[in-house]
C-alpha cells in the first residue's frame, strides 16, 4: 500500500489547522504558504473534507477554516478515508478477484493488513500530534520561516483537546 500525496497534503493540512484553529478561522493560503501545498489543491481536498464534517467553511473578514469537531474526534484515517484515499494493501482493492478473477494465495495476509493498518490510523486522532513537543516545534520553526502570526496554545489547552 502507498500513501498518494492526497492523502499525505490532506493530513498535513488537517494538523496545520488543528494546530492553529484555536486562533480562529484559518486561510488555506496560510496554509499553502507553511507547509508548501498549491492552494488550489488544498481547496479541493478541503471540499472533500467538508463533506465529511471535518472542517468548516468561515466566511467573511477573517475567514477560512475551523475544525468541525474537536481535534480528538477526529481520527487520521477519517482524514484519509475523506480525500478519497484507500487504506487497502490487496491488489484486488478487497475484491477478492486478485489472481485470474479468483482470490490469490496472500489476499488473506494483505487484507489482515489493511485491517490493521486502518485500525492503527483510526486510533490516531489530530490531538495527539498536535500536543506533541516535537509536532508544536515543527510548527513554530514553520510559522516563522512563512513569517505566520501565530501564538502556539498553552500547555493548559492543549490538555484540553
Amino acid at each position: 500500500m502507498k500513501l498518494s500525496t492526497k492523502g499525505r497534503y490532506a493530513v498535513t493540512a488537517m494538523m496545520d489547522l488543528a494546530i492553529h484553529d484555536h486562533e480562529g478561522p484559518v486561510t488555506l493560503a496560510d496554509i499553502s504558504n507553511c507547509q508548501g501545498i498549491s492552494l488550489s489543491y488544498l481547496e479541493q481536498l478541503f471540499s472533500k473534507l467538508r463533506k465529511f464534517g471535518l472542517v468548516e467553511g468561515v466566511r467573511g473578514p477573517g475567514g477560512g477554516y475551523r475544525l468541525g469537531k474537536p481535534a480528538s474526534h477526529i481520527s487520521i484515517a477519517q482524514i484519509i478515508v475523506a480525500v478519497d484515499e484507500n487504506i487497502d494493501a490487496t491488489r484486488c482493492h478487497g475484491n477478492e478477484d486478485c489472481h485470474s478473477g479468483d482470490k490469490c494465495l496472500t489476499h488473506e495476509l494483505w487484507s489482515d493488513l489493511s485491517d490493521k493498518l486502518y485500525s492503527f490510523l483510526d486510533d490516531l486522532t489530530l490531538a495527539s500530534f498536535i500536543n506533541r513537543p516535537e509536532v508544536r516545534a515543527v510548527s513554530r520553526r514553520q510559522d516563522t520561516l512563512a513569517s505566520r502570526i501565530a501564538t502556539m496554545f498553552p500547555p493548559r489547552m492543549a490538555a484540553s483537546m
